[in-house]
């Protein structure tokens, strides 16, 4: 199979991606948010299996608009980000899936725990950016995920019957790659 782009290392532009999340909350809506500061790099092999991703997420950086919210999300009761301030994804294997969509299956580490996750992750094309002339590839990455699998356990029961926040978790990464030519000249 031909790799959509080039072989070398890609790296995540921050301006213009974005780690989202969402969450079930009182069994009615959904809560979202977003992790501001992230890194990540993809080395592209010469086919999928020597293909890699690592990534780092600043749990501290957690965004849902609204500041209360943000800091019970930094406190113990979620990400503890004092003691674990960073939530990192390893990746084991990059497989073609149905359709057009890659399985990127990794170990995924939040609060200290690792479990293996999988994501579907959609390829947009690439592009030259008309501001510096370098490459880009454009991905999105969507995978649900149990929160309590990562020892976010807090929790409040309703009246009516459940618990006020989902245990599943919707994650959402919306990747802009800047190619292996840029960052060598």
């Amino acid at each position: 199979m031909e790799l959509p782009v080039e072989s070398g290392e890609w790296s995540l532009d921050p301006a213009h991606s974005a780690v989202e999340f969402a969450v079930r909350h009182l069994g009615i809506s959904s809560v979202r948010g977003r992790f501001k500061d992230a890194t990540a790099t993809v080395v592209v092999g010469d086919d999928l299996a020597s293909t890699s991703l690592s990534a780092e997420v600043e749990m501290a950086s957690v965004d849902t608009g609204n500041a209360d919210r943000d800091a019970h999300l930094r406190s113990t009761d979620i990400f503890d980000v004092e003691s674990r301030p960073k939530m990192t994804f390893r990746s084991t294997a990059v497989a073609e899936g149905a359709d057009g969509v890659y399985r990127l299956t990794g170990d995924l580490t939040i609060n200290g725990r690792t479990r293996t996750e999988v994501f579907d992750a959609r390829f947009f094309g690439t592009e030259t950016f008309p501001m510096d002339g370098s490459r880009r590839a454009g991905f999105e990455a969507t995978a649900r995920i149990d929160k309590t699998d990562y020892g976010v356990d807090f929790n409040v029961p309703l009246t009516e019957g459940g618990f006020m926040l989902s245990d599943k978790v919707d994650v959402t990464i919306h990747a802009q790659l800047i190619g292996p030519a840029a960052q060598d000249g």
